[in-house]
């Protein structure tokens, strides 16, 4: 649930909204609802969990507000999970079935086509002049949680990622809705879609419209459009050697939904992971450019070596992956040591086998984590040496407190990744 923060005046909105973002905090600037009454016509929300270290920090900078909470609407009743045997990006097409079918589709030849699919990026760049690239890029995915409210924030969160993956700033997005004509009430259906609107706000972007047909089970996601300087662009073929690797969220979503389900994660660590991934990469797409980062991806279905591999290739160089290092949500582990591990961990090792050499005393639980797919995960980075340790800590200080230095790159060896 969103709080609202008033202020006396709107300049105090501004810089309220500054500072919080300053700081890593999402929010979002609104008109003061008529039923609200207020000194000053704009507000900033923030989420219910962010509220206290928000009012903290804004008082510690000479900002005073009030705090309003809407009074909470009745939650519905229907479990989104008992539509799916597997969700979010868990559902996806296993790489080797997707990568032969777009083998197979002639490649386009056009001079303002910056990235388009030989490089297996997160989105497609067309140039639409000296200073202005458009990115474009679709995602969509069945219930990854029970509550439908949750599940649009994850799902947008998720789509919105791939501008921010290419260094760019969203600006529009379309609803894309796949959603039964029976059987799910329809309020449902509004708790998705208003999840997803204020994804797309805090995002930066507006809502434009969309397309709906009638499917079981339901999925969520949107088209959305970005913009990025043409000679600022993050993609898969820019690492080099001798750089290291960042991972700024930790892993284990899929595995702590599939122990949701299998009623084996407990409630904190699996509320750990819906809060990961609600989480906007957007912070990490601006240190990036900050730093003039050149070569990202972020960790979806394929897991992180699935994506690391992508970086890899277009590259042509090996990188080289510390599975102790790679950070993992509360929980994860431990399930993954019990045997509760997602079948698209499975799949994902079948992809990268080829590619890769693991080291004989990698744990078989870290291995997994490795192969874990995710939904909306964080964003996997290749920087020079120099600039690792200044882009964690700014990373750490703008909410990505988990961010981690996980590898490194070389010249291409006998593999593309290797992992110990």
């Amino acid at each position: 649930m969103s709080v609202i923060l008033l202020f006396p005046s709107t300049r105090a909105v501004i810089k309220s909204e500054e500072i919080l973002r300053d700081h890593g905090i999402g929010c979002q600037v609104i008109p003061v609802p008529k039923k609200i009454s207020a000194e000053c016509g704009m507000a900033v929300t923030v989420s219910e969990d962010l509220v206290a270290r928000a009012t903290t920090l804004l008082e510690e900078k000479g900002q005073s507000c009030s705090v309003h909470r809407p009074k909470p609407k009745a939650e519905p009743r229907f479990d989104l999970l008992t539509t799916v045997e597997q969700g979010g990006c868990s559902a996806k097409l296993p790489a080797e079935v997707l990568f032969d079918a777009l083998q197979r589709v002639p490649v386009q030849q056009d001079a303002n086509l910056l990235v388009g699919l030989g490089t297996g990026d997160d989105a497609g760049v067309y140039r639409l002049s000296d200073e202005m690239a458009l990115i474009e890029t679709t995602d969509f995915f069945p219930p990854v949680c029970s509550d439908p409210f949750e599940f649009g924030q994850i799902a947008a969160a998720n789509a919105l990622s791939d501008v921010f993956a290419m260094g760019g700033r969203v600006l529009t997005a379309m609803n894309l809705v796949m959603f039964p004509a029976t059987g799910i009430p329809y309020e449902v259906l509004h708790e998705i879609i208003r999840g997803g609107q204020e994804k797309i706000q805090e995002a930066g972007g507006v809502l434009v419209g969309g397309h709906s047909i009638a499917d079981y089970p339901p999925k969520y996601g949107l088209a959305v459009s970005g913009m990025v300087h043409p000679d600022r662009i993050i993609h898969n073929g820019n690492a080099l050697p001798d750089q290291v690797l960042i991972l700024t969220k930790p892993l284990g979503t899929g595995t702590l939904v599939a122990g949701q389900r299998l009623g084996q994660a407990s409630e904190p660590d699996y509320r750990g992971a819906l809060d990961s991934m609600k989480q906007l990469n957007r912070n990490a797409a601006e240190i990036m450019q900050q730093f003039e980062v050149r070569a990202a991806t972020d960790i979806t279905g394929f897991g992180l070596l699935g994506h690391a591999l992508n970086i890899a290739r277009a590259s042509g160089v090996t990188l080289e992956i510390d599975s102790a290092a790679v950070p993992a949500l509360s929980g994860a582990l431990d399930l993954l040591e019990a045997g509760c591990i997602p079948g698209a961990c499975f799949r994902n090792l079948e992809h990268v086998t080829h590619f890769s050499q693991f080291a004989p005393q990698l744990s078989y639980a870290r291995m997994m984590l490795t192969l874990d797919p995710q939904t909306s995960g964080g964003i996997l980075m290749s920087v020079p040496a120099h600039q690792g340790e200044p882009i964690l800590q700014a990373l750490r200080q703008r909410g990505c407190p988990d961010a981690a230095l996980i590898g490194r790159t070389r010249k291409l060896a006998t593999s593309y990744l290797d992992v110990r």
